[in-house]
């Protein structure tokens, strides 16, 4: 297990706190949460994340519409509804096969794929820099 700034020296569940508090911090307004969501989580893990973002007819506009995490055995998806609304879920996925796809409320979906990531950090050196670009 690494032992670093991130993990080490505050604790694995400190970590996993202060990553799920950077992953809500825009929380406020759906449209403005996804947004820097998206940004922050494909910043951070561009090999990792795939954002979908829609077409905006009469602007130039192109908001996300969906997020995807691929965390090994696990996909995470964020999707911003046209209403505002948001659905999120987790996949399991053996061999490219999905064996169990549950749909989670947004602040579980925050809670799971933070957890999946500090796991991974520990086990990862560059998923570790990654993580530390997040919360930077």
């Amino acid at each position: 297990m690494a032992d670093d700034a991130f993990t080490g020296s505050m604790g694995e569940g400190m970590g996993f706190e202060l990553l799920a508090a950077s992953l809500r911090a825009d929380a406020g307004d759906t449209h403005s949460f996804v947004e820097a969501l998206a940004r922050k989580l494909a910043d951070a893990l561009p090999q990792r994340v795939q954002v979908e973002r829609g077409v905006g007819l009469f602007s130039h506009n192109h908001p996300v519409r969906r997020v995807a995490v691929n965390l090994g055995e696990w996909e995470y998806l964020l999707s911003a509804e046209p209403g505002g609304a948001l659905s999120a879920a987790r996949t399991h996925t053996v061999r490219g096969i999905a064996l169990k796809s549950e749909p989670l409320g947004v602040d579980e979906w925050i809670e799971a794929l933070s957890a999946e990531l500090v796991a991974l950090a520990e086990h990862s050196a560059r998923d570790q820099a990654a993580l530390q670009r997040l919360l930077g």
